[in-house]
């Protein structure tokens, strides 16, 4: 990997492909670093795509203010990267807090993007995420990073993908402890503080956006991401089946096809941003990747629409004449 020096800061990154190729940047959840996005390079760069990761200010390789990181400072941070790597436009994907960052470059530097694909994040703190935001830096602060860590595994991955990897965790923690600082990550966090709502200024992001969402985020749920679909008008929203919130690490196959569908429909220009919601493909094979969805999206329970009422038919007698109704009436009254 190579990093850059933009004033006072390092900038670790891996910037894979040939030149004079369309780049994709894809941007680190809190706790992550370029390195996770390895498989995604292996993915696109063959098929004609250069991938740009970085490691953000208090990740990885890259510098670590201990304080003082406004939350504007990491989008424009970006910029700076693609102008020094002489990088006019990107593509532009990110993962929770790599998401939020995603919005806010596109809004604010919606010139510099080819196209948005926002994973597992939200516009603005709603409640719930308020109270879990609180939770996870009070626990940062008071037990440290460890406890931190502890408490992500649970609640980013399955049961399933746990049970599958219950032996590697502690070695994958304590590779998170060396390439985290605590004082740092409580700096990142805390450049919440003063977070205001991106929801008011989504409109502002014309370029084509894919948004996703796992089907069964609870941290980042489905609330957050409608806020996005529902604000940005070039959007798709797609649930990725069976899906936690650190999908792209559990599901690589499946998301990189989605992101790879995406792609190709924004570059032959077949892309239709219509704020519709769709279901992702569960096999990255199948030839049909994105199937839509009937009901309520938004429900754990998908209830079919309510059936319409059957049309009942009256069957009436003919009518009979005046004459004949008489001479029925005087038959009925003799003895």
């Amino acid at each position: 990997m190579a990093s850059v020096r933009l004033d006072a800061v390092q900038v670790n990154y891996e910037l894979a492909g040939a030149r004079g190729r369309p780049v994709i940047t894809f941007l680190n959840g809190l706790t992550q670093n370029a390195n996770l996005w390895t498989a995604y390079a292996d993915y696109f760069v063959p098929r004609g795509w250069r991938v740009l990761a970085y490691d953000m200010l208090g990740q990885g390789r890259s510098s670590k203010p201990v304080v003082d990181i406004p939350f504007a400072a990491h989008a424009d941070l970006l910029a700076r990267l693609l102008d020094t790597l002489g990088i006019a436009k990107t593509h532009l994907a990110g993962i929770s807090f790599g998401g939020v960052i995603a919005l806010d470059f596109a809004i604010r530097h919606g010139e510099r993007l080819e196209s948005l694909v926002a994973m597992s994040t939200f516009a603005e703190l709603t409640p719930q995420l308020e109270f879990l935001g609180t939770v996870m830096l009070q626990g940062l602060i008071e037990a440290g990073f460890p406890y931190m860590q502890s408490m992500l595994y649970p609640m980013n991955m399955s049961s399933a993908w746990i049970a599958a990897n219950r032996e590697r965790i502690p070695a994958m923690k304590r590779s998170g402890y060396i390439g985290n600082d605590g004082y740092a990550m409580q700096n990142l966090m805390e450049s919440f503080v003063a977070f205001r709502p991106l929801t008011p200024h989504l409109h502002r992001i014309a370029v084509p956006t894919l948004v996703m969402n796992g089907e069964f985020d609870f941290f980042t749920p489905r609330e957050c991401h409608d806020l996005i679909r529902s604000h940005v008008a070039n959007s798709r929203l797609v649930i990725v089946q069976r899906a936690y919130h650190a999908f792209t690490l559990e599901m690589p196959a499946v998301t990189m096809r989605q992101i790879g569908f995406f792609l190709g429909q924004v570059r032959d220009g077949d892309w239709v941003g219509d704020q519709s919601v769709w279901a992702a493909a569960e096999n990255p094979a199948a030839h049909a990747q994105w199937l839509p969805i009937l009901g309520d999206w938004r429900r754990a329970i998908q209830v079919a629409p309510p059936e319409p009422p059957p049309v009942r038919t009256v069957v009436r007698a003919p009518a009979r004449s005046q004459s004949r109704r008489t001479a029925a009436a005087r038959a009925a009254a003799k003895p």
